[in-house]
C-alpha cells in the first residue's frame, strides 16, 4: 500500500515536471522566434509592428491572429497596440475581425490549459497570490464573469485561465467570450484607427481630453480596485 502510494506520489510529479518542462521550453522556443524575426523590437511601437506585419504579405494576416493567440496566453504583449496595429494597418473591420479571431483561440487555450492542467500550472503561469485571490471570487460569484470580461478593469486573461479552475461550464466560458470580447476589441479597434477620430486637427483635442480621463479613471479603479470588486460580488450574491 506504502510503496502504491509512494510509486504515484512520484509519478505526479514527473508529470508535473514533463508539463512545466514542455512549457517552459515552448516559451523560450517563441521567444527566440520573435527576437530572431524582429517581432520582439516591433510589439511596442504600432508604426514599427505595421511595418513589419506588411513586408510578410499574405502571411501577415496569419501572423497577426499567432500574436494575438500568444498574448492572451503565453507572452505579455500589450493587447491594445496589437489591436490598434490591426485596425491600422487591415481597418478596424478586419482588424477587428483578425483580432477577435486570435483572442479567442487563445482564451479557449488559456481556459483548457486551466482544466486541464490544473491549479500549480496556473500558479506557475500567473502567480501564486494572483491565482488565489481569483479562484476565491469566481468560485463565490460564478456569473460576475461576465461582467468582468465587459469591464476594462479586470485582467480579461488571467481570468480565463483562472476560470478553467472553477466549475464554470465550458457553455457558459464560450457564450460569455462570444459576447464580451467583440465589444472591447471593435471598440479599441474603430477608436484606435482613426476613422471615427482623426489623429490631427480637431481629434487632438479629443485624444488629449480621452488621455486625461483614461489616465483618472485608471487611478481611480487603482485605488478603488477592492471596492469594486466587493460590489460585484455582494451584487451577484444576492441574485442567488
Amino acid at each position: 500500500m506504502q510503496k502504491t502510494s509512494h510509486a504515484r506520489f512520484w509519478k505526479k510529479i514527473l508529470r508535473s515536471l514533463i508539463v512545466f518542462g514542455a512549457i517552459a521550453l515552448f516559451l523560450l522556443l517563441i521567444y527566440f522566434v520573435l527576437v530572431w524575426t524582429g517581432l520582439w523590437e516591433s510589439l511596442n511601437s504600432v508604426e514599427k509592428l505595421r511595418t513589419l506585419i506588411l513586408d510578410l504579405g499574405f502571411w501577415g494576416r496569419i501572423t497577426f491572429v499567432f500574436l494575438q493567440f500568444l498574448q492572451v496566453t503565453f507572452v505579455p504583449i500589450p493587447s491594445t497596440i496589437l489591436t490598434i496595429g490591426g485596425a491600422i494597418i487591415y481597418g478596424p473591420l478586419q482588424g477587428g475581425l483578425l483580432s477577435l479571431s486570435g483572442i479567442l483561440l487563445g482564451s479557449t487555450l488559456a481556459f483548457l490549459l486551466g482544466r486541464k492542467f490544473g491549479r500549480k500550472l496556473v500558479c506557475f503561469m500567473v502567480g501564486e497570490e494572483t491565482c488565489q485571490k481569483w479562484v476565491k471570487f469566481l468560485s463565490r460569484a460564478k456569473y460576475s464573469f461576465f461582467i468582468m470580461m465587459l469591464l476594462p478593469v479586470f485582467p480579461d486573461d488571467v481570468l480565463c485561465l483562472i476560470a478553467g479552475l472553477t466549475d464554470m461550464s465550458w457553455a457558459f466560458f464560450v457564450i460569455t467570450n462570444l459576447i464580451t470580447r467583440p465589444i472591447g476589441i471593435f471598440t479599441t479597434s474603430y477608436l484606435g484607427s482613426g476613422e471615427l477620430i482623426p489623429y490631427h486637427g480637431w481629434g487632438l483635442i479629443v485624444w488629449a481630453i480621452i488621455l486625461i480621463v483614461a489616465i483618472i479613471l485608471m487611478w481611480l479603479v487603482t485605488k478603488y480596485q477592492e471596492n469594486i470588486e466587493n460590489y460585484i460580488l455582494k451584487m451577484f450574491k444576492k441574485k442567488k
